[in-house]
């Protein structure tokens, strides 16, 4: 099966783009030209792998699946290509938060121990997909990867806190209980939710209202409109200085993961993987959340 890296470097851009003049103008081909290069592709696999129309243009199931793998492969090798010219950083990903408050101690425990490796530190909607595009090295995670092609450990447990307005009668209080909550409305975060309404008891769950992402996440806690419920690491990543963060103790903790692709592409990804978990194993069962202060204002 002679497939060449331009027809996997074509697919990758019609399904980046959703269209074939966006996708030619990207890789700077002629719209004709990279028809007839898809056209090959799909000859040569006996598969569709794109549906198009004279207005829309969509990935086939085959299609999504390849799409994903050609992202992974050209990384891979521009990341090979690249390491061959001079070392390359490790790529860590997460949605809203890396490993909280151990985050910056573990970075500089990493840079003393592998001065020349960098360490890249990108948030991303679905880390996850990041990986699997093969476009992060290691992603932190706050639930277990689904399908195959990833490993993945287990780090520490993270408590559960919640959030509200710094005017909110209950951000007077030293800690919350989820049926506090269970009379407002609560923010969900669609991309990145660590909570859903089935947090709470069956006949005792709040309302809930989808939000895109952390920033309105934020705002619409800021603003009293809603309150919202977190793992730990948020309060570290994101403070707010029209939110105040409180612990919920009678939460289930948050698990957090540090997920890889099976087949690791950068050469320190081991040593990366080691070395948080026994930094973390030395310093998680130090304690519990204790009250986070409202931010400077």
């Amino acid at each position: 099966m002679n497939v060449e890296l331009r027809h996997l470097r074509a697919l990758a851009a019609i399904g980046d783009h959703r269209s074939i003049t966006a996708a030619a103008q990207a890789l700077h081909v002629t719209q004709p030209a990279l028809s007839r290069t898809l056209e090959q592709l799909e000859r040569r696999l006996g598969v569709r792998l794109v549906e198009r129309t004279t207005r829309h243009v969509a990935l086939t199931e085959p299609g999504l699946r390849l799409w994903e793998h050609s992202h992974r492969i050209l990384t891979s090798l521009d990341s090979a290509l690249a390491e061959a010219a001079q070392p390359q950083p490790i790529r860590l990903t997460f949605a809203w938060a890396a490993l909280g408050r151990f985050t910056i101690p573990f970075l500089r425990e990493w840079r003393a121990e592998h001065p020349d490796v960098l360490v890249r530190i990108r948030q991303a909607d679905d880390p996850e997909a990041a990986l699997r595009r093969g476009e992060a090295d290691v992603a932190v995670l706050r639930t277990e990867p689904a399908g195959t092609g990833l490993g993945h450990v287990a780090l520490v447990e993270e408590p559960r806190i919640a959030a509200v307005a710094d005017d909110h009668p209950l951000a007077a209080r030293d800690a919350l209980v989820l049926d506090d909550l269970a009379g407002e409305c609560v923010a969900v975060c669609e991309t990145a939710a660590t909570t859903g309404a089935d947090l709470w008891p069956a006949g005792a769950r709040p309302r809930t209202v989808d939000v895109p992402g952390v920033v309105e996440w934020l705002t619409s806690i800021a603003t009293g409109t809603t309150v919202g419920v977190t793992a730990a690491g948020t309060s570290h990543h994101h403070p707010h200085p029209g939110v105040t963060y409180l612990p919920l103790t009678d939460a289930e903790p948050i698990v957090v993961h540090l997920a890889w692709p099976a087949a690791t592409a950068h050469p320190s990804t081991e040593e990366f993987i080691a070395l948080a978990r026994r930094h973390l194993a030395a310093t998680a069962g130090a304690a519990a959340s204790p009250r986070t202060a409202r931010p400077d204002r």
